[in-house]
């Protein structure tokens, strides 16, 4: 487990650093603590779609499914969220 975190936090690493500062941002929308956390209990959580007992398939999911959720995220921010933390970040 530790090492699929390892390999996902590495192709998340930048669009984890803006939902951080999502969560942190004063005008952050209500829906996405609970949001996140879903992402979270699917990432942890041994029930997936593929089993990750599948060799190669079982952690695939994982790689393509968290980051696209979390791109999905970042993109259903407010307009005001996204460029306050975009100019933060740049």
């Amino acid at each position: 487990m530790w090492k699929r975190l390892a390999v996902l936090w590495t192709v998340v690493r930048g669009d984890a650093r803006m939902l951080w500062r999502a969560l942190r941002h004063p005008l952050q929308p209500r829906w996405l603590k609970p949001v996140l956390a879903l992402v979270a209990i699917y990432l942890i959580s041994p029930v997936d779609l593929i089993p990750d007992f599948i060799p190669f398939l079982g952690i695939v999911d994982d790689i393509v499914l968290v980051p696209l959720a979390i791109r999905a995220i970042l993109e259903r921010l407010p307009a005001a969220v996204r460029a306050d933390i975009g100019q933060r970040a740049g």
